[in-house]
């Protein structure tokens, strides 16, 4: 008996925040360990469809470099990376629409679908709804400079399709895939479009899966709550560095754009997501305006 006590306690604590999240749109950027391990796909995607039955409106955005590697690397081709982006030549950007706007697309579609939600795959081409140029030239640790190739940096998100979906109770998913102005496909960042879009809608949550704990402030500890201002200081420190720099960077960008808030998260953790959102610890950082 406690044991169903404990469940029914755990949804009086969730149900004040359904509330305040009805109907509101939450932008989920998708990637890392959750997406591959088996368990956690399937966890992600039955979350998703809760979220939606509950009336939150969730939209997907996923990455997949590891994918893209190991179809690379089955196909003998060798990927090289430039601060932290994929050098993607002709061959190299088939490669990744096959496996981001194909492969991973639809299985995540699948898997939602699967546990009743009702989810379309799309790409930023689609409706042309990203648009992005090329990145220009990148200098390379030895001082070479260098052409990162069919790599993105978004410039306009139009966000109609997407308002569209949501408003017949679909769950978009979507791959980091824009197009430029020549019509052609560019690879960008996932992060990068996930934050762009939350900021275009605007969604209420943007929220960001790693493969970490959350943000470390200065005494290492994961923080559970941090401003922008702070986040600013400890990214200045340099306490704040490496691939968590882009993350942060695009909370910010959506926070400014009116998110009210933005989480970072651990992927790793099952139902991160649910227990970010509807208890009142959480499992990861929390950013705020100001």
């Amino acid at each position: 008996m406690q044991e169903l006590i404990e469940k029914a306690e755990v949804l009086q604590e969730a149900l004040p925040y359904i509330r305040t999240f009805h109907k509101e749109i939450f932008v989920i950027k998708y990637g890392g360990h959750a997406m591959v391990d088996p368990q956690l796909r399937d966890s992600f995607a039955r979350d998703v469809v809760l979220l939606k039955y509950v009336g939150i409106r969730p939209v997907v955005v996923h990455g997949g470099g590891p994918q893209i590697d190991e179809t690379l690397a089955s196909m003998g081709v060798k990927s090289a990376r430039l601060q932290g982006l994929r050098v993607t030549d002709d061959r190299t950007m088939e490669v990744v629409e096959m496996v981001l706007g194909g492969k991973i697309n639809q299985q995540i579609v699948s898997l939602i679908g699967n546990h009743g939600g009702r989810a379309v795959g799309l790409t930023g081409r689609d409706d042309t709804f990203v648009r992005a140029k090329r990145v220009p030239l990148m200098k390379t640790r030895d001082g070479t400079m260098v052409d990162p190739g069919r790599v993105g940096a978004v410039t306009d998100v139009n966000p109609d399709v997407i308002h569209r979906l949501v408003k017949d109770d679909f769950i978009p998913v979507i791959a980091p895939i824009a197009v430029d102005e020549k019509g052609a496909s560019l690879n960008v960042n996932a992060d990068t479009i996930a934050g762009a879009l939350a900021a275009a809608l605007p969604a209420r949550k943007f929220v960001v899966m790693t493969d970490i704990a959350g943000v470390q402030d200065d005494t290492g500890a994961v923080a559970s709550s941090l401003s922008a201002t702070e986040i600013e200081r400890l990214r200045n420190a340099g306490v704040i560095q490496g691939g968590m720099i882009p993350k942060v960077e695009c909370a910010l960008k959506a926070l400014s754009a009116g998110v009210r808030k933005a989480h970072i998260i651990d992927g790793r953790v099952q139902h991160a997501v649910l227990l970010e959102i509807f208890t009142d610890q959480g499992v990861g950082t929390e950013i705020v305006a100001g």
